[in-house]
C-alpha cells in the first residue's frame, strides 16, 4: 500500500511542492552540496576488492564494514597503494582519510582517499582489549550467566567453514564417541569481510531452531587478523543473547578471541569441543557397568551383613531358650528366699536364747526368787490407799496394820512394838 503524498500547504521559499517539484538535477546538486559539507573524514573498514590496473591514474577499492552488510566505494591514486609500508591485500583492515563525493551523473557516492593506513596487529590487539574491558564491565563474561550443556544433546548445531579440518574433526570425533548424534551444520566464511554477517545469520537460524540443543562455533588456528571476526562486538553480543548453550572452539589452545569468554563453554580446539559436548558411549557404558557391579556388590555385602546379624541374634541363649533366663532367675530367687529364711530363723533363735537368758537372770534377781529363799515383803496398810513397802521401823509405830507377803501367799498383822 503506497503512502499518499503530503498535502500542499504553506511552504518556505524555494521548497519543493506538488505544484513546484524539484527537477532531478536540483536534487542531485543539493545532495552533492550536503555531502560536500561533511568535509574530509577518517573511515575504518576492511578491503574486499582492489582494482588497480597498470598505467591507470585511479585505483578502485571497496571498503566493507566487518560487522554489517554495508560497503563504500573508494578511489585513490595507485601510488598511494604502492607507497604503503605494509602490502595492502583484500581482507586487510585499513583506516582511510578522504572526502566523500556525490557523482550527480550516476547518482553514486564515492570516497576519494588521500591517505591509507593499514591497521597493525598491535592496534588490533589494543582494540580487542578495549572491547574485552567493555564487555566485562557489562557483565557478559559473568560465570553466573553461563548455561549448562545438556548431558546428551539430541541435535548439535555446528557453524564452521565448508569442508574445513575443524568440521571434519568435530563430526568425526562426535560420531565416534556417540554414533547416534545428529548435526545441523551451517557452513559460513570464518575470516574476511563476509564472515561476521554470515556467522550472525547462522547463529540466529540455529538458536531459533527448538530442535538444536547446543551450538558449536569451530575454526582452526590462524593469525590475529584471521581470528578477528570472533572478537567482533556484534557477534559477542549475539552469543550472549542466545538462549541455546554455545561452545566456542576457535583456533588452538593459545588463541583466545572474545567469543571464548562470552560463550557458555570454551574448548581448546574443535576436537576438544566434540569431546566436551558429546559423551563417549564406550566410556559411559563402562561406567554404567562399573556402577552396576559396585551396586550389586554393595547390596550383596549388605544382605550378608544383615544375615550374619540375624544369625547372631538367633543363636543368642535368650532367643534359643527364652525360659532359661527365667529359670535361672527362679533358682536365684529360691536361693535368696532360703537364705533369707535361714537368716530369719537364725535371728529368731538368737533372740529366743537371749530372752531365755534374760528371763533366767530376771527370775534369779526377781522378788519371787528372794521370797522362795525365805524372805518376806512387809507392807504398811493405810486405809484408802495402796499398801506401801515398809522401809523403816519409824514408819510402823505400834498398832500399824501390816501385810506380810511370803513365797506361797500373804498374811495381815498388827505391830505390837519395836524389838531391840
Amino acid at each position: 500500500m503506497s503512502t499518499p503524498p503530503p498535502q500542499s500547504g504553506p511552504t518556505q521559499p524555494g521548497a519543493s511542492t506538488a505544484e513546484q517539484p524539484w527537477p532531478v538535477r536540483t536534487v542531485a546538486m543539493k545532495v552533492a552540496g550536503w555531502i560536500d559539507k561533511l568535509g574530509s573524514i577518517w573511515v575504518e573498514g576492511q578491503l574486499t576488492q582492489i582494482n588497480a590496473r597498470p598505467g591507470t591514474r585511479t585505483a578502485f577499492l571497496t571498503l566493507r564494514d566487518p560487522s554489517a552488510d554495508m560497503s563504500l566505494s573508494v578511489t585513490c591514486s595507485p601510488q598511494l597503494l604502492d607507497r604503503s609500508p605494509v602490502p595492502l591485500t583484500e581482507g586487510a583492515r585499513v583506516i582511510l582519510y578522504g572526502k566523500l563525493s556525490f557523482f550527480t551523473g550516476r547518482g553514486t557516492i564515492s570516497l576519494r582517499a588521500t591517505d591509507i593506513r593499514a591497521v597493525g596487529v598491535g592496534e588490533l590487539l589494543a582494540r580487542i582489549e578495549r572491547l574485552r574491558a567493555l564487555l566485562a564491565a557489562e557483565g557478559l563474561f559473568d560465570p553466573r550467566l553461563k548455561r549448562p550443556l545438556p548431558f546428551l544433546p539430541g541435535t548439535i548445531g555446528l557453524i564452521t567453514a565448508r569442508a574445513s579440518a575443524a568440521e571434519k574433526d568435530v563430526l568425526t570425533v562426535a560420531q565416534r564417541r556417540w554414533p547416534a548424534v545428529r548435526f545441523e551444520v551451517r557452513n559460513t566464511p570464518v575470516q574476511g569481510p563476509q564472515s561476521v554477517p554470515a556467522i550472525l545469520d547462522a547463529l540466529k537460524d540455529l538458536n531459533d531452531d527448538p530442535g538444536v540443543d547446543v551450538i558449536i562455533l569451530a575454526r582452526g588456528g590462524g593469525s590475529v587478523e584471521d581470528l578477528l571476526p570472533f572478537s567482533d562486538e556484534a557477534l559477542c553480543r549475539a552469543i550472549s543473547r542466545a538462549t541455546t548453550p554455545i561452545v566456542s572452539a576457535i583456533g588452538h589452545e593459545p588463541d583466545s578471541p572474545l567469543s571464548d569468554h562470552v560463550a557458555d563453554l570454551r574448548a581448546a580446539t574443535p576436537t576438544d569441543a566434540a569431546k566436551l559436548v558429546v559423551p563417549d558411549a564406550v566410556a559411559e557404558q563402562a561406567l554404567v557397568s562399573e556402577l552396576k557391579s559396585r551396586s550389586a556388590a554393595a547390596l550383596r555385602n549388605w544382605v550378608e551383613r544383615e544375615a550374619r546379624g540375624l544369625d547372631m541374634l538367633r543363636h543368642r541363649p535368650v532367643l534359643a531358650d527364652p525360659l532359661a533366663s527365667l529359670e535361672q532367675r527362679r533358682e536365684e530367687v529360691r536361693r535368696l528366699l532360703d537364705a533369707a529364711r535361714r537368716d530369719v530363723q537364725r535371728e529368731l533363735t538368737t533372740q529366743d536364747t537371749l530372752v531365755e537368758h534374760l528371763r533366767a537372770r530376771l527370775s534369779t534377781l526377781g522378788p519371787a526368787a528372794t521370797l522362795a529363799r525365805g524372805y518376806a515383803v512387809v507392807q504398811r496398810v493405810v486405809a484408802g490407799s495402796d499398801p506401801e513397802v515398809l522401809r523403816s521401823v519409824e514408819d510402823a509405830p505400834p498398832g500399824t496394820q501390816i501385810r506380810v507377803r511370803v513365797a506361797d501367799g500373804a498374811v495381815t498383822a498388827a505391830v505390837m512394838g519395836r524389838v531391840r
